[in-house]
């Protein structure tokens, strides 16, 4: 089978949280996401399509756990979990390894988005640092939610912030 080649979108990502209404309260207030479907309960069991499902995806090892469905302005999807038998602390920051390391947001207004984050919780992880100094105003930094999952942003698309080239010797 020769299907066609093309780049495919990218729909959403699955976030696991400590604290379902926190996170849909975070991510609402500081990060602007529309809600799509507001927290829930899901049980196991093989009477539905998502009891089935769930079952598929997380095995026999569970009973029930809560999820949320948002979006950000540009119609990706962000999944939350909220399991009761999970560990409930930051997970370890270690991108050395094989796995999701972050995933990255954008906005014009990097400092403001950073001062929303630290006063609700979350944490600076580094200083705002320009890409290209003195030549295009684009600009990054890392940051962690309050529950410690670290994603990065960006002041500008990533295709503009990469277009310029490879990073030189």
């Amino acid at each position: 089978m020769n299907s066609p080649r093309y780049p495919k979108s990218f729909s959403h990502i699955g976030i696991t949280v400590p604290d379902i209404k926190k996170a849909v309260k975070f991510y609402k207030e500081v990060m602007g996401w529309y809600i799509i479907m507001q927290p829930s309960v899901v049980r196991k069991e093989k009477d539905t399509a998502i009891g089935q499902m769930c079952i598929d995806v997380f095995g026999e090892d569970w009973t029930r756990f809560e999820i949320a469905h948002m979006s950000t302005s540009d119609g990706i999807g962000i999944e939350l979990f909220s399991f009761p038998n999970g560990k409930k602390e930051a997970p370890e920051f270690n991108p050395f390894n094989t796995g999701l390391f972050h995933f990255c947001v954008q906005d014009p207004d990097i400092e403001g988005l950073i001062e929303k984050i630290v006063s609700s919780g979350g944490k600076q992880r580094m200083p705002i640092r320009e890409y290209y100094p003195n030549e295009k105003p684009y600009r990054m930094c890392y940051v962690e939610d309050p529950f410690g999952i670290v994603f990065e942003i960006y002041t500008h698309s990533y295709e503009l912030t990469y277009s310029a080239g490879a990073y030189s010797d």
